[in-house]
């Protein structure tokens, strides 16, 4: 892989993960907690985002390892529940902002690659196709990933809003362990990494064809 096309994968994954979390913060704040605005996480500065382990280490030594499974993430941003208008209906809607966020990207670099193919202004050889179908393949993937519903997981959240007394407490009790089981899941139960790879094709083939893109919404390094 050319170092353009390194750089342009690299640059568009830290758009993403930005986006996502200012998407978050930027919500919480409209909705009653300024929490993470004091702590300047309304942003597109990936800098107040990064977290040392989870963004850098984690990634790196998986990647070091000859991992066949990349895992990572930002740093959370912190929401005040107590602050918001409507508590657990707000909580959900600020972690819906960050998906939400992602599919807005996939569609709009799919809508951005759809049309520069068709007008004829890129060729499927050229060199900026690849990085445009990793903005695709990037933002589907954080989707698809941040919805599932472990604690402490986007999805969580919106499960959290639909279960009521002593089930939405037990559930909240897995945040604690949450971690511990995603990444069990992720690296020892096959099945799971099926369910979860089948979701985020499901999404990619979706996103390419509202936009009507004329070759696969994934770079095709990643099939090897």
């Amino acid at each position: 892989m050319d170092p353009f096309t390194i750089i342009g994968w690299v640059a568009i994954a830290i758009v993403a993960i930005t986006t996502h979390e200012a998407a978050h913060a930027y919500v919480a704040d409209r909705l009653g907690d300024p929490t993470a605005r004091m702590l300047g996480r309304v942003t597109l500065n990936p800098v107040p985002h990064i977290d040392p382990f989870m963004t850098i280490i984690l990634p790196g030594l998986l990647i070091l390892s000859g991992s066949g499974f990349i895992f990572g993430g930002a740093k959370p941003v912190p929401v005040n529940i107590g602050r918001l208008r409507r508590p657990m209906r707000d909580w959900a809607i600020v972690a819906a902002a960050g998906p939400g966020s992602n599919l807005a990207m996939a569609l709009l670099w799919a809508g951005l690659l759809s049309a520069v193919l068709h007008l004829g202004i890129w060729t499927e050889d050229s060199v900026g196709v690849s990085i445009l179908q990793f903005g695709i393949f990037i933002n589907v993937l954080l989707m698809v990933f941040n919805l599932m519903p472990i604690p402490p997981l986007d999805g969580s959240r919106l499960v959290m809003y639909l279960l009521r007394g002593e089930a939405r407490v037990a559930y909240m009790g897995l945040e604690r362990v949450g971690i511990f089981i995603l990444l069990g899941l992720l690296f020892f139960v096959p099945g799971f990494r099926m369910v979860l790879w089948t979701g985020i094709s499901w999404a990619g083939y979706a996103v390419g064809t509202v936009v009507g893109l004329p070759l696969p919404w994934y770079p095709a390094a990643l099939t090897g």
